[in-house]
């Protein structure tokens, strides 16, 4: 019985690492082609961004609290998560989440908005979080309301 239960976390595990694979070569496919846009900008990291609306010049901190607007989709375009459609904005320290968020939003100028590519070594890596997929590229449009020193 015990080699059976073995047997079969092997199975979902090699299931889980193949769908995290298939992510990953779509999330790379994905940002190949939108480098060819002339308006994307890419990091050295790999993080790649549009910016939609200029700001007023200031710009957060890592250690800041920042206040934002955004929309998070799946490169299907599909939403998990979007604090628009709940009419709320959040607030949060920009040391306190994914390394793409950290680094994007320290790009962003108070008051503008942009979009960002986040490739899944800077969002959630190789483990599912929610309805995110493992490995998934991430795309947040984002405003950032409101810079908070700390």
């Amino acid at each position: 019985m015990e080699s059976l239960m073995v047997r079969f976390q092997t199975q979902m595990n090699d299931k889980m690492k193949l769908e995290c694979d298939k992510n990953i070569a779509a999330g790379k496919a994905y940002m190949e082609k939108i480098r060819n846009n002339k308006s994307v900008y890419t990091t050295q990291s790999g993080l790649s961004y549009i910016r939609k609306k200029a700001g007023n010049g200031k710009k957060p901190t890592a250690t800041d609290k920042v206040k934002v607007h955004y929309t998070g989709k799946l490169i299907d375009g599909k939403v998990f998560d979007s604090s628009v459609e709940r009419g709320e904005p959040i607030t949060f320290a920009l040391n306190q989440v994914i390394a793409g968020w950290t680094e994007g939003l320290q790009l962003m100028d108070e008051g503008s908005k942009y979009i960002l590519y986040i490739p899944h070594n800077l969002a959630y890596g190789e483990r599912k979080v929610g309805d995110i997929p493992a490995g998934s590229l991430l795309v947040f449009e984002v405003e950032l309301l409101e810079i908070n020193p700390k």
